[in-house]
């Protein structure tokens, strides 16, 4: 019971996925991201051996397509999964099992595919990637998050949310810099936005730090906005 989306921005080259759902920890499981390689997603009764799996296969060159058919081919129990591939071509593909919640399903978009099971109806994973594409100007994770809560406005799940996640990766990082998680709240999205306004001015200073740790700014400037806990 998870509503995601991922996405490709090819104004910035910059890729990345956000899900929620009403079980903990959701982003530990059902959603993987390589630099240079794309995005995954492995969710309903989720397998996250599916997911490793398809960054392996995208990073061996098959394209979204071709890695979800070798997923698929992996496991017995595709039935019971829902999964999705986002390539770095902006190719997509999806799949929803027999034996997912419903109401369940995907919508293939240019560059994005969302994908939900156990929602309260049928609208959330179209209104999910018309929350996505609403405003292309705006910055990526922002739309990223747009989606979930358009997802949640047009009904959510059919049980409360308690978990949210969102992981991007940037074309100058070696390392996908944006990376949060919500594991237990009640309002996972609300709180996923919370932390991205606080984490959104930091993510320059720490891939710096990676990049050129002698010219960067210590830690306590890169924070020094954050409020006192």
């Amino acid at each position: 019971m998870t509503f995601s989306i991922a996405a490709l921005c090819p104004r910035t080259g910059q890729y990345g996925y956000a899900l929620t759902t009403s079980s903990m920890a959701a982003g530990g499981r059902a959603g993987f991201i390589a630099q240079g390689i794309g995005v995954v997603l492995s969710q309903a009764r989720s397998d996250p051996r599916l997911g490793a799996l398809g960054l392996r296969r995208l990073e061996a060159g098959r394209n979204a397509e071709e890695t979800l058919a070798d997923m698929l081919a992996s496991t017995p129990h595709s039935a019971w999964r829902q999964l999705a591939v986002l390539d770095l071509q902006g190719r997509v593909a999806a799949f929803t099992g027999a034996e997912c919640t419903n109401a369940k399903g995907e919508r293939l978009g240019r560059g994005a595919v969302a994908v939900g099971n156990g929602l309260a109806n049928d609208r959330v994973v179209g209104a999910m990637l018309d929350g996505f594409s609403s405003e292309p100007g705006k910055p990526f994770t922002d739309r990223l998050l747009a989606a979930l809560e358009s997802g949640l406005a047009a009904g959510g799940e059919a049980y409360p949310l308690r978990s949210a996640a969102v992981r991007v990766a940037l074309p100058d990082a070696p390392f996908p810099p944006i990376d949060l998680r919500v594991d237990f709240a009640e309002a996972p999205i609300a709180e996923l936005r919370r932390l991205w306004a606080l984490w959104a001015p930091m993510v320059g200073g720490y891939v710096q730090r990676c990049l050129d740790p002698a010219r960067s700014p210590p830690a306590a400037d890169i924070e020094g906005h954050l409020p006192k806990p």
